[in-house]
């Protein structure tokens, strides 16, 4: 028998992605807490133009995604739509940046709670994924410009991070930018960005830098995971390059279409993004009355800190028991931790009752 073809280096190094879970074994009643997903669902108006997309599925979606871009670039003011990129997630924007600017002998820079993604897409171009540290769970500027090299080619940073939840604000953002060396792009990943107030997910810094890029998602904010829609915005150089490499028909017309409707929905973000507010602060006030710390959170969940993994796992087990389902974060690093979406008011109200009931013991 001939053999199997030998798979490129670096991909059986790959770790597969495991998503939040959605389902407890025994448990019929559960509230998903695990994936970050936003509580009130997509809005009615993006829920309405994808029904209405539906009728012409027999069509093939536009390839340059031109009526998105220009609704994008109204919303978030000054953006020039010719320096957008859309694709199906932030994930495959990431991939793609890895594919088009790091490969064999090249390294791609992320710290060391950074989003799994980074890791997983740099190994898939060839190239050598390398973490920095962090300071209390927040990006140290400092570490990230020691781990820069020559071969440094391309920067990951999610800012507000996940899975911690913490910011990094625009002075450290504009020094991180001017020490890195010249060939090397700084990606500032901001799928949580519309949950930080006054915050615009360094979207001023990727268009007056030229080795700076934002990338956003309408998995989060927008409720649109189920579409499958992200997009990126930098030099026109950059664009250029990642959309001779991008599939023509890589979103759907259902999808474009969804999320046509549900960037412009500015009231229901609006929202989202106050109840989320409300939300938070809530269940960081209960986790304190309950001893246990968290740090302040710009995004969607917020990280519960344990005695240790044993603490943390056993108070999962409990959650789980109970129909809540959070994140154990093992693989990014912390294992004696949890990450819990923010939900609507009933299921904040569900996930402190079951840890008081956990503490309860």
């Amino acid at each position: 028998m001939s053999a199997a073809p030998a798979p490129q280096p670096g991909i059986m190094e790959i770790e597969l992605y495991q998503g939040g879970a959605s389902k407890v074994d025994g448990v019929a009643d559960v509230v998903k807490l695990s994936s970050n997903e936003n509580p009130h669902g997509p809005s009615p108006a993006a829920m309405a133009a994808a029904q209405a997309a539906l009728a012409e599925m027999n069509r093939y979606p536009n390839t340059d995604h031109a009526s998105l871009r220009a609704a994008i670039a109204e919303v978030h003011d000054g953006l020039d739509p010719d320096r957008i990129v859309c694709g199906v997630g932030s994930d495959e924007i990431i991939h793609l940046l890895c594919q088009c600017f790091a490969g064999p002998g090249d390294e791609v820079l992320h710290t060391h709670h950074g989003f799994l993604m980074y890791a997983i897409s740099a190994r898939a171009a060839g190239a050598v994924p390398v973490s920095a540290p962090e300071r209390d769970r927040r990006v140290d500027v400092d570490a990230l410009l020691d781990a820069a090299t020559e071969r440094t080619r391309l920067v990951f940073i999610a800012n507000p991070a996940n899975p911690t939840g913490t910011l990094l604000g625009g002075q450290d953002l504009v020094r991180l930018a001017d020490g890195l060396p010249g060939d090397c792009l700084l990606v500032l990943d901001g799928a949580y960005a519309e949950f930080a107030e006054d915050f615009d997910g360094g979207l001023n810094l990727a268009g007056t830098r030229a080795n700076v890029f934002a990338t956003r998602t309408f998995s989060k904010m927008y409720g649109l995971g189920g579409m499958r829609v992200g997009w990126g915005y930098g030099p026109r150089e950059v664009i250029d390059v990642l959309n001779r490499v991008r599939g023509p028909f890589n979103l759907s017309s259902v999808a474009l279409a969804a999320a046509e409707a549900a960037v412009g929905d500015r009231d229901f973000v609006a929202m989202c993004r106050a109840d989320n507010a409300r939300q938070r602060a809530r269940l960081r006030a209960g986790l304190t009355a309950l001893g246990i710390p968290s740090d302040p959170s710009e995004a969607n969940f917020v990280l519960a800190r344990f005695g240790d993994e044993t603490e943390a796992a056993g108070c999962d087990a409990f959650l789980r028991s109970r129909g809540v389902i959070v994140r154990h974060p093992r693989s990014y690093g912390l294992p004696h931790c949890l990450r819990m979406s923010v939900g609507d008011a009933a299921g904040t109200d569900r996930l402190l009752d079951a840890l008081a009931a956990w503490r309860a013991g």
